[in-house]
């Protein structure tokens, strides 16, 4: 039994002009996209209003077995009833609309999606649907007004924060490409989940799981945990409510704006857990969750036990190890009220009512999943178990232990503590209320990409937080992919044969080589193989795309 699971992390970042609200954030994205995909030599400006490059060749994103109106509950929603923001299998295209500081249209903007058989060639596609593929392995593209980083694949919760912060260097190099380039406007961006204004963007997870495993279970077990992982996980905000109307402070930037307990969408109707079935992987033996419910965190320990204590929970539902014991029944009367109740009381004595009567705050909740983990490892592995997992069991019991007796001595490991204590000090010092139009601005500030900007980054800068990753390994995972999981394959099929390849995803590349007459397409839908062991001496003894493909085909 090990936290080991094949993960990601998606991130779409806020985005604005400073001094100019009215600006289009869907082509504020794309020039973030295209910037990075830029080649190094030539033209940066020319190159940010034509079709991205990466490598001198555009690499594009293969839809061809996207899903994303299959729902887990066993049926596909119709097209014609789906929000269009649903329909991902095809590049999104804006109406245009204005960007508000830190975040702008957000996902409930308006969109019209090409037909099926609407084919945009490189040479002519729109720039607001840039999207490419990176030499690590992750995609980098615009979805809702955003630029989104999708992280490779990883198989441990440290690989998760390595590319993750990886994707903060990656976009901060965009902007510093856009800020050097004459008559460009210089961009911001934010590594946050709401503008305070209205407006909401994503941080998603993704965890394989078992086929196997009834969705029934995944719902019963996993809405208690995500209601009280805030008190982990949470970024921190400042107001309360989709606009900020009220004054305060509260744990998670994403709470409020979730309605329902379970449903397909994730931009309107909010579920806490998601039903999306597209596992990017053999349908078969795989599901993958896809959790929309959290916040983006800056604070690697908190990555870390946010990935890590979500792969042990799911490890115990595939197992059935939660059926009785300490987290057998923790069903809630009214999830949605309780996430948005857990969310407003950064005392954490906050009380949630569960459907059997009881009161429990979220810190008794996330004990009793820890516990329930703890034994459920050391009966499956004891002394077996892997350092990985040994890890987050140690981590959580540390910081469930202080956030119980001291809030404050967790401010160098999680997200909401650390910004609580900076917000604390301005108050204290210039007497501002939480209506406070600085605090605000402060709360934007903390999640700014730029080091000599970002509050939180400053603070790392200091040795303020604790870090987990050294800084050259994170910048190594900038260019170069994870060797355990089929990012590998993809990530050095981009960085050897770029020029070859067509299009690539999550679960195929695609080569476009001399002598063959049509597209050759590589499945990888295993997503543990394609990995550095299963394919580098392959790889190593193939100088070109022809002599790849040549090798996989016996041709």
């Amino acid at each position: 039994m090990s936290v080991r699971r094949v993960t990601g992390i998606e991130t779409e970042y806020g985005i604005s002009v400073p001094g100019d609200p009215g600006a289009n954030p869907m082509l504020l994205s794309a020039q973030v996209v295209n910037a990075y995909a830029a080649p190094a030599t030539g033209s940066l400006a020319s190159s940010l209003g034509a079709p991205a490059r990466s490598g001198g060749s555009r690499t594009r994103w293969d839809y061809e077995d996207e899903a994303p109106l299959r729902d887990a509950r066993g049926f596909e929603l119709a097209r014609s009833a789906a929000d269009p923001s649903q329909l991902t299998d095809a590049p999104l295209r804006g109406d245009g609309g204005g960007a508000g500081a830190g975040g702008a249209v957000g996902e409930r903007g308006r969109w019209t999606v090409p037909a099926a058989s609407d084919v945009v060639s490189a040479e002519t596609e729109d720039p607001t649907t840039a999207n490419v593929v990176l030499t690590n392995g992750a995609r980098l593209y615009v979805d809702h007004a955003h630029p989104e980083y999708s992280s490779p694949e990883v198989l441990t919760p440290r690989d998760a924060v390595r590319w993750d912060r990886a994707g903060e260097r990656i976009v901060l190099e965009s902007l510093r490409r856009i800020a050097a380039t004459p008559g460009l406007a210089p961009v911001t961006l934010y590594k946050n989940n709401t503008d305070g204004k209205g407006a909401s963007y994503g941080t998603h997870e993704n965890y394989l799981m078992a086929r196997a495993t009834p969705f029934g279970d995944v719902v019963r077990h996993l809405v208690p945990f995500f209601v009280s992982r805030q008190v982990v996980a949470g970024a921190g905000r400042v107001g309360i409510g989709q606009d900020s109307a009220t004054a305060g402070y509260q744990l998670s930037q994403r709470a409020d704006f979730f309605e329902t307990e379970v449903g397909l969408e994730t931009t309107m109707k909010r579920p806490i857990v998601n039903t999306r079935d597209e596992p990017h992987a053999t349908a078969e033996k795989y599901r993958r969750l896809h959790v929309i419910v959290g916040d983006a965190t800056f604070c690697e320990v908190a990555t870390l036990l946010k990935v890590g204590t979500t792969s042990l929970v799911l490890s115990m539902v595939e197992a059935g190890a939660l059926t009785g014991g300490p987290a057998g029944d923790l069903q809630l009367s009214d999830p949605v009220r309780a996430l948005h109740e857990v969310s407003h009381d950064p005392s954490l004595r906050q009380l949630v009512r569960l459907r059997d009567g009881r009161r429990l705050s979220a810190l008794d909740l996330q004990w009793a999943y820890f516990e329930a983990a703890r034994a459920f490892v050391d009966e499956r592995t004891g002394a077996d178990t892997d350092a990985d997992t040994v890890e987050v069991l140690q981590r959580w019991e540390s910081v469930l232990t202080r956030l119980g007796t001291d809030v404050s001595a967790c401010a160098r490991e999680l997200d909401w503590v650390a910004k609580l204590q900076l917000l604390e000090a301005y108050r204290s010092r210039d007497g501002l209320a939480w209506d406070s139009a600085r605090l605000r601005a402060v709360d934007l500030q903390w999640s700014d990409v730029r080091p000599e900007k970002g509050l939180y980054l400053r603070l790392e800068q200091r040795g303020r937080v604790e870090r987990l990753i050294a800084e050259e390994d994170v910048r190594r995972a900038v260019e170069h992919p994870p060797e355990d999981t089929r990012a590998y394959f993809r990530g050095e099929c981009l960085a050897r044969y770029g020029p070859r390849v067509a299009a690539a995803s999550w679960d195929s590349v695609i080569f476009d080589v001399a002598g063959r007459g049509a597209l050759q397409r590589v499945p990888t839908l295993e997503p543990l193989r394609g990995t550095r062991e299963h394919v580098g001496a392959l790889l190593d003894r193939c100088p070109t795309a022809e002599d790849l493909v040549a090798a996989l085909t016996g041709g």
